[in-house]
């Protein structure tokens, strides 16, 4: 079913739920049946295998057959009944055996630490279930629970949503559209192929997005790898693993002294041959013949770089080391040399890599303090107990703003509380509230600084233009805001209502 398509009376009946979610029992049941909604991990590589893959590297195997042959060698030289302990040959397999054991060690440490991040993110989920409200681990999610949404909530599951208050939901890892989509409840129109993209479907959430604004609720439709991004894991899944700069030169470098390698032996062995014969007339004499080959086989080993390995093994142990005290942990040691091979960073389309993380750098107006009380009261970021702000990233750098200036968002709200409120709305770019203030109702707007030229009556807005392009020019987001006074509420309230006959406050500056 695609439950975009159909209506959330025919969704519910589907997934065999309702607005009231389903049971602690039927929950239970259908974990069993459907299991954890989580993304498959590969099979964990044994002991064995690791050593196995880190034998396979071409310049090992060339080291292990330089060892065997240097051991013959020796043996040879030293008759079949002499022990002579065999230098070479240990020198070359404890190279081996360091290199192996580094590698294996550094991948199973790098899988380990993975563990232990993914056991630390354990992320929970705020679920309906026998009519309450309940917090589980979203692992533990079905298809027909009702989960909360709000923002800074990561979306646990693919769901289809039924109530929504100017809900925007991030989908970037999905779609790579970083702006926030608009949410909605309406069944969607699927055209003559009976199908909508996936960047259009609006009335649906989908895992591994976060609510940046708004709140609402919807039901599980698809869990684990039956999800969108479910189905994205299983195509990497299936991906060959290709190999990393450093190994297609390692490679190369082994092709080449391989060849070098078996051209010595052939060459010098050939040439020992036909002196022989010149000087004595003859085909030389076996021993002769043996002695000949066993030069040949010694200088080709000789011609084998032992070493190099080890080299590079501890130079990129020491790299990864180096990458983890900066928090980056690097499950392969030829990886970590990757990047320093890079030499074209693709960034978003509009050319910029950000952190998403907005903040206020300048601004205008009379009174700052007034300003800042404003910005916070008219956004829907909240501020928890430690002073960190979860929202809408342009919200949440709102107050932040008051903050930094001894304004508690918290406080706030205790002190004025919201009455009203006209949410923000993308055709006309402004948000309002309306706020009990010392026994008075006061509207506060804000928005883009177009839209609110056309509503302002009072206030120096021909500065705040010439400000505002200073601000954009500087490559900040200009935000505006004003109020006013009303006797009482309207009796609809909708921003008709309220955005008109405002007094203008100021603007802010935020970047990116």
């Amino acid at each position: 079913m695609k439950h975009y398509l159909h209506t959330a009376e025919e969704v519910f009946a589907d997934v065999k739920s309702s607005e009231a979610g389903i049971t602690e029992a039927e929950a239970e049941k259908r974990l069993q049946e459907n299991g954890k909604n989580k993304l498959e991990e590969g099979k964990k590589k044994t002991i064995f295998k690791r050593i196995l893959e880190q034998l396979s590297d071409p310049m090992i195997i060339i080291l292990i057959i330089a060892a065997g042959i240097s051991a013959v060698t020796e043996w040879f030289e030293h008759g079949y009944f002499h022990f002579v302990f065999p230098t070479d040959t240990v020198i070359i397999l404890v190279v081996v055996v360091i290199n192996t054991i580094l590698g294996v060690v550094q991948e199973s440490k790098a899988e380990a630490a993975i563990e232990a991040l993914q056991e630390m993110s354990a992320a929970t989920s705020k679920v309906i279930r026998d009519g309450k409200l309940v917090s589980v681990k979203s692992e533990d999610l079905v298809i027909g629970d009702v989960i909360v949404l709000e923002a800074g909530d990561a979306v646990p599951a693919d769901c289809r949503i039924f109530e929504c208050a100017s809900m925007k939901i991030e989908e970037a890892a999905l779609t790579g559209e970083s702006v926030p989509v608009d949410k909605l409840i309406d069944f969607l129109n699927g055209g003559d192929k009976g199908e909508v993209p996936l960047g259009d479907r609006k009335n649906m959430a989908y895992m591994g997005s976060t609510v940046v604004y708004g709140r609402g609720k919807a039901v599980v439709v698809a869990t684990g790898m039956a999800t969108e991004m479910g189905k994205i894991a299983n195509a990497i899944a299936q991906a060959e693993e290709s190999q990393t700069p450093l190994q297609i030169k390692l490679a190369q470098l082994s092709k080449i002294l391989t060849k070098l390698v078996l051209g010595i032996c052939v060459v010098l062995f050939a040439y020992q041959m036909v002196v022989a014969y010149v000087q004595t007339g003859a085909m030389p004499e076996i021993t002769k013949i043996l002695d000949s080959f066993m030069v040949a086989v010694s200088l080709a080993v000789a011609a084998i770089p032992e070493g190099l390995v080890a080299v590079v093994t501890i130079v990129l142990s020491i790299g990864v080391t180096n990458m983890s005290k900066k928090n980056a942990i690097i499950r392969k040691l030829t990886a970590v040399e990757t990047l320093g091979c890079s030499q074209i960073i693709c960034s978003d389309k509009t050319g910029t890599l950000t952190q998403n993380k907005m903040t206020v750098v300048d601004r205008f107006g009379d009174d700052e303090k007034l300003l800042a009380t404003a910005m916070a009261l008219c956004s829907d970021a909240e501020l928890d107990d430690e002073g960190n702000v979860t929202g809408e990233p342009t919200e949440a750098a709102l107050v932040a703003f008051a903050l930094s200036r001894s304004i508690n968002k918290n406080e706030l709200k205790e002190k004025f509380p919201r009455v009203a409120e006209a949410p923000f709305d993308s055709d006309r770019k402004l948000m309002s509230t309306v706020n009990e203030i010392d026994g008075k109702k006061i509207v506060i707007v804000k928005g883009a600084v177009d839209m609110m030229e056309k509503r302002c009556v009072n206030g120096d807005f021909a500065t705040a233009k010439i400000k505002n392009e200073e601000m954009s020019s500087s490559a900040l987001r200009v935000l505006a805001v004003a109020y006013k006074e009303i006797s009482e509420l309207p009796t609809e309230i909708i921003s008709e209502n309220l955005e008109n006959d405002l007094t203008f406050m100021g603007l802010v500056g935020m970047i990116d």
